[in-house]
């Protein structure tokens, strides 16, 4: 398979400190022609743009997780600006969002801050790349407000949800959670968002698909996402792999 756009990774992590050189290096003769690396913090973001400029098929974001709401620092808007405008490479704010399931960060300051860079999304005319985990009703009320062009990542929701972002503008990712056996509700909301509204990421190091589950993830492990997806909406992988790579293409400005 060619033409895989891995719209979601975190190659600034840890996991990834013994070899990820080499597993960078690799990728492009494996399929993989482009690949979003998602800051979770302004350090992160910092290194994933140390990445882009070392590997010309990576872009990257900046922003705050969820998780890590509760350090954001009071002139976050403003630091994030610069980081911004510190690379061409930065395509995307984010992963911005709400995380209800950890509550690593108090509920009420995780909405301040993610309303914060939905604005600043708004400002900078930029997609933001949307964190939502048991927190469906706030993060849809929030987006229905911005209404922001972005994508829902590692989608959780129903049906009826995706239907209500896709109504909004906003693309839908899907991680190697689809394969899973017991992932029929993941499944039921993928068959119903249009080819034109899909994306497809790994989130590695986490969310490894069948057969690699329990491993680290890398956007290898693609294909397998991939050939589900493909399964059920009852077209080619490769297909499937080239409308999601042209969707990606155009949510982060990259030229095809």
């Amino acid at each position: 398979m060619t033409n895989i756009f891995d719209s979601h990774a975190h190659y600034d992590a840890r996991h990834f400190s013994e070899d990820c050189d080499e597993l960078l290096a690799s990728l492009p003769e494996r399929g993989v022609r482009f690949v979003l690396s998602a800051a979770d913090t302004l350090a992160s973001a910092k290194r994933a743009i140390a990445l882009t400029e070392r590997y010309d098929y990576i872009y990257c974001s900046a922003g705050i997780h969820p998780h890590n709401a509760k350090d954001a620092p009071a002139n976050m808007e403003a630091q994030i600006c610069e980081i911004v405008k510190s690379s061409p490479r930065v395509r995307a704010l984010g992963e911005a969002g709400l995380d209800y399931h950890y509550d690593f960060s108090p509920r009420e300051r995780q909405i301040e801050v993610f309303e914060r860079q939905l604005s600043l999304a708004s400002e900078l005319n930029l997609p933001i790349i949307v964190h939502d985990r048991e927190a469906h009703a706030d993060t849809l009320r929030l987006l229905k407000k911005y209404r922001p062009k972005g994508v829902v990542h590692c989608y959780s929701g129903s049906a009826e949800m995706a239907r209500e972002l896709i109504e909004i503008g906003l693309y839908i990712g899907f991680t190697g959670v689809v394969t899973f056996p017991s992932a029929k509700k993941v499944a039921v909301a993928a068959a119903s968002v249009p080819l034109n509204r899909l994306l497809v990421e790994t989130d590695c190091p986490y969310m490894a698909p069948v057969p690699n589950r329990g491993k680290r993830c890398d956007s290898s492990m693609l294909v397998y996402t991939i050939e589900s997806l493909a399964g059920i909406k009852g077209i080619e992988p490769q297909d499937l792999a080239d409308i999601t790579c042209q969707n990606a293409c155009e949510l982060f400005g990259i030229e095809s």
